[in-house]
């Protein structure tokens, strides 16, 4: 009885062995068999190729407006503001009247002026007659040579006097007319320092009202002697070349970046370099004929240094930085294969970088899928923006579904 009760448990154990060894065998097996059909996937990347083409490069710089013309109206004479005779804030012509002071203290003057002047021109015929009467009489010696000198000069303080009194008239006039402040030119006037009745004097250190012209308007931008110097080089090594005006057009953003809708030209560049700042002072002249800039607004003028003939430029996203800081970016090359090029950047143009060095034309750079590729890898290179296989193209057409 012992012996079958032996034999029993030695056969439940084989069994139990030979389930174990098949569910092994089948695992093994069925692994074998994915390893042999897992298919090897090739990543895929978006790429752009690389093309030249001229690129016109600008300058952005921040600057200020100000006034062509400007006019600080001050009085010339001493006295009281009769009447203001402007609206604060209106245009205004050259020649129109401005303030008016009391003109009778100047009217006294004058004509006192001119009183005086009758007065010794009334008194040269009687001293000159008497200075041709001793004249004859010197002839026969019926008067002293002393007497017919002390008539001569007579004659000569007459003269004079009359001369005298004639820059007095002159002189009595122009303040006269002094009373009168009118405006020297077209422009836009400000606000009054002054009302109606207030004392003013000749050239007080406060003027009374500012006259500025605004149409043109300047525009005075800020540039660093080295950008200069820069934009030189570029231009006798060949890498720039000027547009037919020179590269004289300037557009103009407003303080909200909106683009003001008249292009100025660029009149002169400063002589001098500020030694403190190592930048030099542009001017721009603007039309505004709306006078949408006034004085003192902050603005940015976009001037055009030239244009580049043979530019490259990459979407700013097909490069990144390399543990050293190097801009790179990775290309796909004839083989299928990523390659790295280490990039010299020149400046940032919209969304793109304008590329110095580091890559030629037609090669393939990736710009998207980059962090899923090492240089080396194999990849499947697809034109940028292009559909995906297996999607459709977004129709543009399709109408919104009612509800």
């Amino acid at each position: 009885m012992q012996f079958f009760r032996t034999g029993y448990a030695t056969l439940r154990w084989r069994t139990a062995l030979m389930v174990v060894s098949s569910f092994l065998l089948l695992g093994g097996c069925d692994s074998g068999h994915s390893q042999q059909v897992a298919p090897n996937i090739v990543p895929e990347v978006a790429t752009v190729s690389v093309e030249m083409r001229p690129v016109e490069l600008t300058t952005v710089l921040p600057g200020r407006t100000s006034a062509h013309l400007v006019a600080e109206i001050r009085p010339q004479v001493n006295g009281i503001v009769q009447k203001r005779l402007f609206k604060e804030g209106s245009d205004v012509k050259a020649g129109e009247l401005l303030y008016q002071i009391d003109p009778a203290p100047f009217q006294v003057a004058h004509a006192s002026a001119k009183a005086s002047l009758g007065k010794a021109q009334a008194n040269l015929p009687a001293v000159r007659s008497k200075s041709e009467r001793y004249k004859e009489l010197l002839v026969d010696k019926a008067v002293s040579r002393q007497d017919y000198d002390d008539v001569t000069a007579a004659v000569g303080q007459a003269q004079a006097e009359i001369e005298y009194w004639k820059t007095a008239v002159e002189a009595a006039r122009i303040n006269l007319g002094y009373t009168r402040v009118i405006a020297p030119i077209s422009g836009r006037i400000g606000r009054s320092s002054i009302t109606d009745g207030a004392l003013v004097t000749a050239y007080q250190q406060t003027p009374l009202s500012t006259i500025q012209q605004m149409d043109p308007i300047y525009v005075d931008v800020t540039q660093s002697s080295a950008d200069l110097l820069r934009l030189k080089r570029n231009l006798e090594a060949g890498r720039l070349t000027s547009d037919k005006e020179g590269g004289q057009k300037v557009r103009i953003m407003l303080e909200d970046g909106t683009p003001y809708p008249m292009e100025g030209k660029l009149q002169f560049r400063d002589v001098t370099v500020d030694p403190a700042t190592g930048s030099f002072t542009l001017r721009i002249v603007v039309p505004n004929p709306n006078h949408l800039l006034l004085p003192g607004m902050f603005v940015r003028a976009v001037i055009q240094e030239g244009i580049a003939e043979q530019a490259i430029l990459v979407p700013q996203q097909g490069v990144s930085r390399n543990q050293k800081g190097e801009p790179i970016a990775l290309i796909v090359d004839d083989a299928g294969k990523v390659q790295q090029r280490i990039l010299a950047l020149n400046r940032a143009i919209g969304d793109q970088w304008l590329v110095s060095s580091g890559l030629s034309v037609g090669e393939r750079v990736i710009v998207e899928g980059m962090l899923n590729v090492r240089p080396g890898a194999s990849v499947k290179a697809v034109s940028f923006g292009s559909p995906k296989p297996g999607t459709d193209a977004p129709n543009t057409n399709l109408q919104p579904k009612s509800n």
